[in-house]
């Protein structure tokens, strides 16, 4: 008999050139969002004042703060919603060719974990660009966990959480060190030295990226084995933690999230969408 998760590609329709596009806005979306994150987390490891280090809040802000800010920030809110269509496609589509082993499905279900992350992150983004202003810390990633955390099974899903998102980290550093991530850019229209700079500064972004999540995974393993909602880390506390083994750490991962954001960017570009067919 088939099981679901064989049959369910079947059922589903062939992605269209809208999931490609929206596809493509995500990876700019993104690539925008850590560009700011890693400029706020710069300025805040060299000193400048009045510079923090930055959540998603002060993130949205400071976009919105732009010219053209509230077009800007809807613009992100719409892309992070197409990252996560993307997402949920790579999944029930099996767009990757993971297959329906217990490795494939537990990748695939990754990819819902993440795109349920970064819905959330997309919610946030369009209630700050529709309300136009500051708006209370709800619908934050930080804030769910914490809800979850009060009810039945809470330290359970938050450790579980906190577990994905660490091994998520090591899978990242990984991928970075052994140059694993390097499938998804088409360097066809690029030169050699071109496809070298990108490829180096893939390779640092996606280092800095993996070691946030790690710390981050790890405080909330943490969180979940104290059953304290206290020792849950943002971004922002995953900074703290950085800065406080010195300015020079915070600022080498602050840049390498700068160098993650061009690299998405060049991922928006050019970008390759296995399982959508040709262009």
């Amino acid at each position: 008999m088939s099981s679901a998760a064989s049959v369910l590609p079947e059922l589903l329709p062939a992605p269209s050139t809208g999931i490609r596009a929206l596809a493509r806005l995500g990876f700019l979306s993104i690539g925008f969002v850590y560009l700011v994150l890693g400029a706020l987390t710069t300025m805040a490891a060299i000193g400048v004042r009045g510079a923090d280090t930055a959540d998603q809040q002060q993130v949205f802000q400071t976009i919105q703060h732009l010219p053209l800010g509230q077009v800007l920030l809807w613009l992100v809110a719409v892309g992070l919603v197409g990252y996560v269509v993307w997402r949920f496609t790579q999944a029930l589509l099996d767009t990757e060719g993971k297959g329906h082993g217990t490795a494939g499905l537990a990748v695939r279900g990754f990819y819902i974990f993440s795109g349920l992350l970064y819905s959330l992150l997309a919610y946030y983004a369009g209630k700050m660009a529709w309300y136009g202003h500051r708006v209370a810390e709800t619908g934050t990633t930080k804030s769910v966990l914490r809800e979850a955390l009060r009810h039945n099974y809470g330290q359970w899903l938050l450790g579980l959480a906190g577990l994905t998102v660490l091994v998520a980290g090591v899978v990242q550093i990984y991928r970075a060190l052994s140059g694993k991530f390097d499938t998804d850019v088409n360097g066809r229209e690029l030169t050699d030295a071109q496809c070298r700079l990108v490829y180096r500064t893939g390779q640092v972004g996606y280092s800095a990226r993996g070691v946030v999540l790690v710390i981050m995974g790890y405080f909330g393993v943490k969180a979940a084995l104290h059953a304290n909602a206290n020792e849950i880390r943002d971004t922002a506390g995953t900074f703290d933690a950085l800065q406080a083994m010195g300015p020079a750490v915070l600022g080498v991962v602050a840049l390498g999230l700068v160098a993650f954001g061009a690299y998405m960017l060049v991922q928006a570009r050019f970008p390759i969408l296995r399982g959508l067919g040709r262009k």
